[in-house]
């Protein structure tokens, strides 16, 4: 159905002229007494005019709309203009007077017409500036998603077509390696075998000659000549070897195997969100254009993501000594290329990505993750003696961030999804001897603070009221917002959800198991450094705290693993026990 003039949508472009006469120019403005539609010269006009003195003149989408003339049933005459409120019926004033209307109470239907005309206008507005638009946005994301899931099973189709040759090429090269020793054995023995056999050749040759003379003997006419001959001495037949001949043990492989090498499908274990819709109330807050650019953003890492994996092997990219530290307990990521690497004796240093010295801070820390850097790029760090939580900006100004009052500040995150810093924290009792400085740890517990240090939410029992932390030594965040904590008191990596709920605690695969360094990295592995003596490995678990493998390990020359962090590259940096800082690729 065609709309007419009057119901065009608010934000219809309008080129109707003004309806005063000889008047040529484009309206404006609209009077809801008279209901004429005016250019801003008229409506001016319109107003000054002492007629028009109690007229409401107003911008042309703010109008009311005129209300429509409709006559009485029962007294033709009369224009229907009244609601009986207690009827519900629409009269006109005369049946107002008259019967089962008597002594009700009416309201003006002009007013109730122009409040439903402006609700239905109100409307009218979400519709063509959220709902249409969100829809079609929806509808676009379907479509771009659609060709997304094409271009990705595209890839992966051709990864594992590469994989497949990539395989292929490896067997054949065994095959051919494995046919080539065949090849020199055969060649050897049959060498062996032919010198043997030239021996016999020469052995029998002899046996002949030797006969010959014999029979010589025997033949002559003269005895005497026999009667002096010695008893011939026959040489031994020469040593035969018998050859060993090679066998072939048929390789013990299963499909599984197979699979195993060549990588496998696998469809994220997590449950399909809702596609993100902004709120009608902020409809005016954030531009259409901002949202399709974040979007298209958070596309791109998707797509980045889909493409790594990890790696069959991990290769060492390069090792260097930190200056100005005797070890290298903690590891946090500037945005400038540079590195914070602190060590148990409080000496916190900057380096480059070589190891070159920048700057040194002295601080009362140890050995645990009491560094972190925020997402604008300033370094804050926890004083376990003053309770404070300190933020140097890039431009080196200190100041006290946080006061965590009688809690004492371990370990430190900033969050790279939304900023927020988690805490992990300890309340001590004095206890002489009996722990750190003459104190006794009494609870413990993860604090989350957003990025102006305001408190939202303390962590410390799971749904059964048990405490989930003893002495929360090094924190770190995953990609779901999982909160995951190395806690070496009661060894075991404890991870909560971002609501607090516990997940679940990884406790290594032995016995002696001790969580040092953690972080986690694009795909939502976790990684942790086991510092138990004898150990020397890095664990990388999945988001479900299923181990994956022993990442490194002593024969790949770790020494006391004790600090993990993972860059913007991927790549895999190490800290242990003797200064050296060792960077390696472990994603493809």
């Amino acid at each position: 159905m065609a709309l007419s003039k009057m119901d065009k949508p608010h934000n219809a472009q309008h080129f109707l002229e003004c309806d005063i006469e000889e008047c040529e120019r484009n309206f404006e403005f609209y009077c809801n007494v008279c209901h004429q539609r005016l250019c801003k010269q008229c409506s001016e006009e319109h107003l000054k005019s002492p007629v028009n003195k109690d007229h409401e003149v107003v911008l042309y989408q703010q109008r009311k709309r005129q209300f429509p003339v409709e006559k009485c049933k029962i007294h033709p005459n009369k224009d229907i203009d009244m609601l009986c409120e207690e009827c519900q019926v629409s009269v006109c004033s005369k049946c107002a007077t008259q019967g089962d209307h008597r002594g009700h109470i009416f309201t003006d239907l002009e007013t109730i017409y122009a409040e439903k005309c402006a609700v239905f206008q109100e409307e009218i507005r979400k519709i063509h500036e959220y709902f249409l638009p969100t829809s079609q946005d929806l509808q676009r994301e379907i479509k771009k998603d659609s060709s997304d899931i094409r271009h990705i099973m595209d890839n992966i189709r051709t990864s594992m077509k590469t994989e497949g040759e990539s395989l292929k090429s490896l067997v054949d090269t065994v095959v051919s390696e494995n046919m080539k020793q065949l090849d020199q054995i055969e060649h050897s023995l049959l060498d062996d075998l032919n010198t043997q056999d030239k021996t016999l050749d020469d052995y029998i040759t002899y046996l002949n000659n030797l006969v010959k003379e014999l029979h010589g003997c025997l033949s002559s006419t003269e005895p005497q000549k026999l009667m002096s001959e010695k008893k011939p001495k026959i040489q031994s037949i020469p040593e035969i070897i018998k050859p060993v001949t090679p066998g072939f043990t048929a390789g013990q492989y299963s499909k599984f195997d197979v699979t195993k090498l060549l990588g496998e499908i696998h469809v994220p274990n997590t449950k399909a969100e809702k596609r993100e819709i902004r709120p009608f109330e902020n409809v005016h807050n954030t531009t259409m254009k901002s949202t399709q650019e974040q979007k298209e953003e958070d596309r791109e890492k998707s797509d980045k993501k889909q493409t790594i994996s990890l790696s069959a092997s991990v290769t060492k990219v390069r090792e260097f000594n930190v200056p100005g530290v005797d070890d290298v307990y903690h590891i946090s990521l500037d945005q400038s290329d540079r590195l914070w690497i602190s060590d148990s004796n409080g000496n916190l240093v900057q380096t480059d990505l070589q190891g070159n010295e920048i700057q040194k801070i002295e601080t009362s820390g140890g050995d645990e993750g009491y560094h972190t850097v925020t997402q604008d790029g300033d370094l804050i760090f926890t004083d376990q003696d003053t309770k404070i939580i300190y933020r140097i900006t890039q431009d080196n100004n200190i100041t006290e961030f946080i006061k965590t009052e009688d809690w004492e500040p371990l370990s430190i995150h900033s969050s790279h999804i939304n900023g927020d810093i988690l805490v992990g924290m300890v309340r001590v009792r004095e206890a002489k001897g009996l722990f750190k400085k003459g104190k006794k740890k009494e609870k413990s517990k993860i604090t989350r603070y957003n990025k102006t240090g305001k408190e939202l939410q303390n962590i410390q029992r799971d749904n059964k009221g048990q405490k989930l932390y003893n002495l929360p030594h090094y924190i770190t965040e995953n990609i779901n917002g999982d909160i995951c904590t190395s806690d070496f008191d009661i060894r075991a990596v404890v991870v909560v959800n971002k609501s607090g709920q516990h997940r679940f605690s990884y406790t290594g695969q032995e016995s002696e198991f001790l969580p040092y360094g953690i972080c986690t990295d694009v795909l939502g592995h976790i990684l942790v450094c086991d510092g138990f003596f004898h150990s020397n490995t890095v664990h990388i678990l999945d988001q479900d705290g299923q181990i994956l493998s022993l990442l490194l390990t002593q024969q790949q020359g770790v020494y006391r693993p004790c600090s993990v962090c993972v860059d913007e590259e991927n790549n895999l940096y190490v800290g242990q026990v003797n200064n050296t800082l060792t960077v390696y690729k472990y994603l493809q």
